[in-house]
């Protein structure tokens, strides 16, 4: 966020300009799954029974509402070949995808850095129960 600084106040309409932004990118992305899938097509065009497995505990209707989401904000594209018997049908990301590069970076970025701190700190409580 321009301006905003780590554990620095934030002038009211700079609050609530966050606020609102946050909320906004929330709203079109937010949730277990939009991002997950966004990685995935990322690696690659995908059929919907494809994208299922590859998108790990995901459910064929929440994937299907989640396509639809994501297909109406712009980030995929869903290409219907009927010249195939029977019709096939393909996910891609598009070219506004891209806008979440630095997102997913820093999020891919966070997330490792997290998942090592707990593993980390797991190890550390054995330790301390095996000294006890």
């Amino acid at each position: 966020m321009p301006g905003l600084k780590p554990n620095s106040p934030l002038s009211s309409a700079e609050c609530t300009a966050a606020l609102n932004a946050v909320g906004d990118a929330l709203y079109v992305i937010g949730g277990k799954w939009k991002l997950r899938i966004i990685i995935a097509l990322s690696e690659g065009n995908k059929r919907f029974n494809e994208l299922q497995r590859k998108v790990t505990g995901i459910s064929a209707r929440v994937l299907s509402n989640e396509l639809k989401d994501l297909e109406m904000n712009g980030f995929i594209k869903r290409n219907v070949y009927t010249e195939t018997t029977p019709v096939m049908v393909e996910y891609e990301v598009t070219e506004y995808a891209d806008s979440l590069h630095e997102v997913l970076q820093s999020l891919n970025k966070w997330g490792t850095q997290h998942r090592e701190r707990i593993r980390n700190q797991a190890i550390a409580e054995q330790q301390l129960s095996k000294v006890a």
